[in-house]
């Protein structure tokens, strides 16, 4: 019998389904451990999602008490993404946009 992927958690969003389903298609995930990590990394897509429709309905400045400065979701969007990356560099995900070196976490499917 081979391998089937799980399937995304409940509660997922549209990105965060997407992810699981591409990594989780790709990857064997037996480990508990890299199961939470994806899981982790598909919350944090979604709260991208999230932070960007913030930033694209209210612009990519805002009011504050000091003046004007760049909107609060701007500079969280951009940690959120960094934390995305390193969720699923740890993983052992290879980046489309550059070859994959080294030995992964998970294994191919």
């Amino acid at each position: 019998m081979g391998y089937r992927p799980p399937d995304p958690p409940a509660g997922l969003a549209e990105s965060g389904r997407a992810l699981w389903t591409d990594v989780a298609g790709r990857f064997v995930i037996e480990a508990e451990k890299d199961r939470l990590q994806l899981l982790q990394a598909c919350r944090t897509a979604d709260l991208c999602d999230r932070l960007a429709e913030v930033f694209d309905k209210e612009g990519p400045m805002s009011e504050s008490s000091q003046g004007v400065r760049v909107h609060p979701a701007a500079a969280e969007l951009r940690q959120q993404r960094i934390v995305l990356a390193r969720l699923l560099a740890a993983l052992g995900v290879p980046s489309e946009a550059a070859p994959a070196r080294g030995i992964y976490a998970i294994g191919g499917a």
